[in-house]
């Protein structure tokens, strides 16, 4: 098993941290990513993984921190050579507006002019989103099990009823991720046992105050009641014994990172890793190693794993007359261009 985050810092996504995200990758071939927060997208274009194998994704909640580059990942993982529908599981909510399935039909109804515009211009295939909805309340349920692959769920406590975390287990292994939650009675009844165990753990209340310019009142709701402070994480870590604790959802800063890791180690001294994005757990039942990846900034998508399908142009909407009527002429100049495909390709394609 292999863990890479994609995203490990606060709601406000930066340069050096986005918003959450992992990828676990096996050793049968599959991959998924739990959760997928704003600026996300980017990190996992810079592992160059075909998109093909991109299309699962588990959702925690349906705050956009974690689930904010949803709309990059569908469009331009389609667009960038996955052939298949994006498979989305998430959980219900306590109402049907709070639930993952109305998220994502909405999701696409907000990408009508995106997704009408590519009509007849791309392989199609990967413009459409499968939603996998269940149960909020679920103990320990099974919501995804195929390919040896089992990953189940429990309620976590965040902002609203609603929240989830998974754990994920294959070939004797055993990942759980949090999402965002308080600490919680599910968490270390189900969490136990796991090889890597990753939970939140905010900023310090008192770099809240100096960093965030929150007052007292507020860091203290929002860094100890609404989110898990470094304290009780290690304290819910403690209770587990995970062979690794991962801490995340937090900015990682020279001035920062020593408060959180002391803090922790009041209450828990166990395997800890404090996570920044593109960090790697090799996972295996012998050890667990970590490390960073080394990634590119200018990466072009990878090839795509399977042939792509041409368009169909009977399927394009067509421009208004008094649209087209603006059109410049330019087919002098793009002629020559057609003729140098179509050689090159043993096409007819023509401009219009």
């Amino acid at each position: 098993m292999r863990v890479i985050a994609c995203g490990t810092g606060m709601p406000t996504a930066r340069p050096s941290q986005a918003a959450a995200c992992f990828l676990v990758e096996l050793g049968n071939g599959d991959k998924f990513l739990f959760d997928l927060g704003t600026g996300s997208a980017e990190r996992i274009a810079a592992l160059q993984i075909p998109y093909n194998f991109l299309n699962k994704v588990f959702l925690g909640h349906l705050h956009t921190d974690h689930f904010g580059d949803l709309a990059s990942l569908y469009v331009g993982g389609a667009l960038a050579g996955r052939q298949k529908p994006l498979r989305v599981w998430g959980p219900s909510g306590d109402t049907p507006k709070r639930g993952t399935k109305y998220a994502m039909d909405h999701l696409q109804k907000m990408l009508t002019w995106d997704l009408d515009g590519r009509r007849g211009m791309m392989d199609e295939r990967g413009l459409s989103i499968e939603t996998t909805e269940f149960d909020y309340k679920g103990e320990n349920q099974v919501v995804y099990q195929e390919n040896g692959v089992t990953i189940r769920s429990w309620p976590a406590i965040h902002s609203l009823d609603g929240p989830v975390s998974f754990a994920l287990e294959w070939n004797g292994l055993k990942f759980v991720f949090g999402s965002d939650t308080y600490p919680n009675k599910w968490f270390v009844d189900y969490a136990k046992s796991a090889d890597l165990a990753i939970h939140e753990c905010f900023v310090a209340v008192p770099s809240l105050i100096e960093k965030f310019k929150f007052t007292p009142q507020t860091a203290l709701v929002v860094g100890t009641q609404i989110h898990t402070s470094p304290e009780a994480f290690g304290k819910v870590m403690s209770l587990t014994q995970p062979r690794m604790a991962v801490a995340y959802h937090f900015f990682k800063d020279y001035d920062t990172t020593a408060a959180i890791n002391d803090r922790i180690r009041t209450t828990y001294d166990g395997p800890l890793s404090l996570a920044e994005d593109f960090m790697v757990w090799n996972v295996t039942k012998d050890d667990i190693r970590v490390r960073m990846a080394v990634v590119g900034e200018e990466v072009w998508p990878p090839p795509a794993s399977e042939r792509p399908m041409p368009p169909d142009s009977s399927r394009r909407i067509p421009y208004s007359k008094g649209i087209l009527d603006g059109k410049l002429d330019v087919v002098d100049v793009v002629q020559p261009v057609y003729d140098e495909i179509n050689k090159a390709y043993g096409l007819d394609e023509k401009p219009e």
